[in-house]
């Protein structure tokens, strides 16, 4: 308890136009509690043990606030920090017992070790240029150097920057004038294939800060809409205080971390085999490259998933009783046995139902 120094002034307990301010949450405290608590209350020490009383209630009051609703609130100021924010969706998402929920906020605020996935929305692009020279003390400054080529002969992870810092290291990086990465050793890998017979001498690569502003309000936007849901479609999540866990409940939990994978992952559904193991898709409507990435992350080989997109492309499902046109029906009886002798790293037991999830999700049939 909080003790705060008395005058030496003597007061009358009715005598309150000093306090004009403690009038209000005297009687809200003596509506709850019995009156004979406050036979105490004489004179001098009645400034002290008044503001104890007020500061005992007020501090009950904090801890009876919705943590849920302490996020929204903090969400929809411009003067919270992301960080903070992060953290009290922490605490919620280890009350409500979701997993992933808790691992995506541990990574959020404490950055993304490598190995670890990132969210397509921290996947930036890099702007390259070059500084070339050729016979006759020739050259080209600052060139810029299609992200095809780049791709084609290094890899699409150099146009493709995934952003690894915390969320309070993106909030820096947001405030910079210009982003750059190290390029030295793609001036390896591109010498002598952009200018044939011209000498590669430097290689710049560029991130728009803008893509720093974004990632931060992507995040402000989706923690929103996750707390939305959660209160809708949970209700309970909104009772959980400091002081007031909510009892486990394995339905809950399953419900907090579906609208976790819709509101923050974006687009992604899971397949669960027959042997436990779970399949995650995360595909955009009408875009292949996000269709075969999720095949090759499933577990097919590079060139089926590419193949079968393609397919799926060119005859898209129309409706949901026919997700899977005759030529997609005819790729899967035909390498279907490659998966069931464990040539694949996905089993023939979901095969078909990752296929045709993806087919759905690709054909904008399914969220």
């Amino acid at each position: 308890m909080v003790r705060a120094t008395s005058r030496s002034s003597q007061h009358k307990v009715g005598e309150f136009s000093r306090f004009p301010q403690l009038t209000f949450n005297r009687q809200r405290i003596l509506s709850t509690v019995s009156p004979t608590v406050f036979d105490c209350i004489t004179e001098s020490d009645c400034e002290c043990r008044m503001f104890n009383y007020i500061l005992h209630w007020a501090l009950l009051g904090v801890l009876a606030i919705s943590i849920l609703h302490e996020i929204q609130a903090a969400v929809l100021s411009d003067d919270t920090e992301l960080s903070s924010i992060l953290l009290r969706l922490r605490f919620l998402a280890s009350r409500l017992g979701s997993e992933p929920l808790e691992d995506w906020v541990k990574y959020e605020t404490s950055g993304y070790p490598p190995g670890v996935d990132v969210p397509a929305y921290r996947i930036v692009a890099v702007s390259f240029k070059g500084t070339f020279s050729g016979p006759f003390n020739s050259g080209i400054q600052n060139a810029p150097i299609p992200p095809h080529l780049i791709e084609k002969y290094a890899s699409e992870s150099w146009t493709r920057h995934r952003v690894r810092e915390s969320i309070a290291g993106v909030e820096e990086l947001a405030k910079s004038e210009t982003l750059g990465i190290n390029a030295s050793n793609l001036m390896l890998l591109l010498q002598g294939k952009i200018y044939p017979d011209w000498a590669c001498n430097s290689i710049s690569g560029e991130i728009s800060v803008v893509a720093m502003k974004e990632i931060k309000q992507v995040v402000r936007s989706r923690v929103l809409d996750l707390t939305i849901e959660l209160e809708k479609r949970v209700p309970e999540a909104a009772a959980v205080t400091l002081s007031k866990p909510i009892p486990k409940n394995a339905a809950s939990e399953a419900t907090v971390t579906q609208i976790f994978n819709q509101t923050i992952l974006g687009n992604v559904t899971h397949i669960t085999a027959t042997d436990g193991a779970q399949v995650t898709l995360s595909i955009s409507t009408g875009d292949i490259g996000s269709m075969t990435a999720a095949l090759v992350k499933a577990g097919l080989p590079q060139e089926a998933a590419k193949e079968f997109s393609e397919i799926v492309a060119a005859e898209p499902p129309k409706s949901l009783d026919k997700p899977l046109g005759s030529k997609a029906l005819a790729w899967i009886k035909k390498n279907g046995p490659k998966a069931a002798g464990g040539a694949w790293k996905i089993g023939s037991d979901v095969l078909t139902d990752v296929l045709t999830e993806a087919a759905m999700k690709f054909a904008g049939l399914k969220p």
